[in-house]
């Protein structure tokens, strides 16, 4: 079953059960990673694979990274502070109203 993504490329999310947020940059429709990846999510944690799944790139407390998730574990990231990421200036072009845009010459 395929269905459209509730998220946006730009938009910042949260994980639903983990303590990290960051900005979608690129949306699969449905899993699209390794059984590897996917089998080393706790059995109870685990997503299902029919779902559009998000690249982020996250941050934590700590440090910053890019991470895959699905979007059953995502919510609206209501504090709408810019994402710290070091790459974010190479992949959007501004930041405004909780949300980053995409440069022109990179749509298509």
């Amino acid at each position: 079953m395929k269905r459209d993504a509730k998220f946006t490329i730009g938009e910042i999310v949260r994980h639903r059960f983990l303590s990290f947020r960051g900005v979608i940059f690129d949306v699969d429709p449905t899993f699209n990673n390794t059984d590897e990846w996917w089998l080393s999510i706790p059995e109870e944690m685990r997503p299902k694979k029919d779902q559009p799944f998000y690249h982020l790139l996250a941050e934590n407390d700590v440090t910053e990274y890019v991470a895959y998730v699905s979007e059953q574990n995502l919510l609206y990231d209501i504090n709408k502070d810019p994402v710290r990421h070091p790459q974010v200036n190479e992949l959007f072009s501004e930041y405004k109203n909780g949300s980053y845009k995409i440069p022109e010459a990179r749509m298509h």
